[in-house]
């Protein structure tokens, strides 16, 4: 089992900058019988339509009742809108991560009466438009299934094992290749997701950073979900 660590701020985003802008703000919540889990947070972010990054603030959000079945169906958060994602970005189409064999397409998902809709698949990773493109400074947000119902270990089930230094590339649909170096792995306890926290890991930022989610730690049968949260973040290296 992963072990829990507090979380860590990175390099280059001590700097956070408040811009006249509509605020939005996003609630995950995936819920699963089996193997999928559920992550919780909620973050909210500026969005002015630029390739400029600008780092957000963390608006709380009302978690409704949780779902208990089925790998697909998100729960009800109460969140405002999003801004609609800079133009300027590309879409990510494709993540590989060599050295744990993932070779997965990514889906881009959206937000649903405020909940981040889950992976629609074992093997597929979702990046959800309304966090930064690529080609722009930000902060890439995409999230994936550690397991999954009738099938067992799914495409970010190693993600708690990469290391540093560890390359992700992620081709765009502007037919470029981007390479990520990943700095941290950390595997959060639903109690430290605190707004602070969440702020550290899925805010923007003044940099290129990728933000890869699953579940980890302990599965609990009880309530049907995992009890900690995997984040890997790594930087821009080459594009």
């Amino acid at each position: 089992m992963p072990t829990t660590n507090t979380p860590r701020r990175l390099d280059g985003e001590g700097d956070r900058s408040r811009r006249r802008s509509r605020r939005w703000a996003i609630g995950i919540l995936a819920a699963a019988a089996v193997g999928a889990g559920r992550l919780i947070p909620a973050l909210a972010q500026d969005e002015e339509g630029t390739p400029e990054a600008q780092e957000s603030s963390i608006q709380p959000s009302t978690v409704g009742e949780l779902p208990t079945t089925g790998a697909l169906r998100p729960g009800p958060v109460g969140m405002e809108p999003p801004a609609p994602a800079s133009a300027r970005a590309a879409r990510p189409v494709s993540l590989q991560i060599e050295v744990v064999g993932v070779d997965a397409e990514v889906e881009t998902l959206n937000i649903v009466d405020g909940v981040m809709q889950n992976p629609t698949g074992p093997w597929v990773v979702s990046w959800y438009e309304e966090t930064s493109g690529l080609g722009v400074r930000g902060n890439v947000v995409m999230a994936g299934h550690i397991d999954y119902w009738n099938v067992g270990p799914a495409v970010f089930y190693e993600l708690a094992n990469l290391e540093g230094g560890t390359e992700v590339i992620v081709s765009g649909e502007d037919d470029r290749a981007y390479t990520y170096a990943v700095e941290t792995v950390e595997t959060y306890e639903l109690a430290e997701l605190t707004s602070g926290a969440i702020q550290e890991l899925v805010g923007r930022t003044p940099e290129s950073f990728l933000t890869l989610i699953t579940c980890g730690g302990e599965f609990d049968y009880a309530s049907g979900e995992y009890l900690s949260r995997t984040v890997a973040r790594a930087r821009l290296v080459e594009e």
